[in-house]
């Protein structure tokens, strides 16, 4: 190989191998394979976990802000995989030091932590008093807001279901498609 080429193969090689590394950095590391829900039984205090899932609650205190977590599986990037409340792995809580603002940390947000297990915390769910398992975090990660998609996902023309040869609105007001338009007629006058 010539001298030219190698720098090159080396700089693919390393854009390559950074475009595999997905994880962002303070969430890297090797944790436990802990979940919440086994946490909850006791007998994990002081594992280090890298939990995630989606913000019910946020409430700071004098000397630190407790996040309450419905726990989610992360994905490969450690993000909490999207789902409903039948896919959670039960709820944790993590406290941080500092003041995080409830306004920006609010109910529904994605989050990941890493941190050490330190028992566990019972609150009111409604009326069960729940066991909820306390992780002393180190990292405090807040995903931004996942994209709403708006739209078809296929472009005019192909299986949509308004879009067709005669434009935007299907197959024309024939086929029952078409804008559809309203009239609107004064009323009548009144009979003498």
């Amino acid at each position: 190989m010539s001298s030219l080429y190698r720098p090159l193969a080396l700089v693919a090689g390393v854009a390559l191998l950074g475009g595999c590394a997905t994880m962002p950095q303070p969430l890297q590391g090797n944790y436990a394979n802990v979940t919440s829900t086994s946490a909850q039984q006791g007998g994990a205090s002081g594992t280090r976990v890298r939990w995630g899932g989606e913000i019910i609650k946020t409430e700071p205190g004098a000397q630190e802000t407790c996040f309450y977590i419905l726990a989610r599986p992360l994905d490969g990037q450690a993000r909490p995989e999207p789902g409903s409340a039948g896919d959670s792995q039960g709820r944790f809580v993590a406290c941080h030091s500092g003041f995080y603002d409830p306004e920006v940390f609010t109910r529904g947000r994605e989050m990941t932590v890493t941190g050490t297990i330190n028992g566990t915390v019972s609150k009111k769910v409604g009326e069960y008093s729940y066991p909820y398992p306390r992780v002393e975090a180190d990292v405090v990660y807040l995903w931004p807001k996942r994209p709403i998609y708006v739209g078809t996902p296929y472009p005019p023309g192909f299986y949509d279901p308004f879009w067709g040869p005669w434009g935007p609105w299907g197959y024309g007001p024939y086929w029952g498609g078409g804008p559809r338009v309203i009239v609107v007629r004064p009323a009548p006058p009144p009979a003498k």
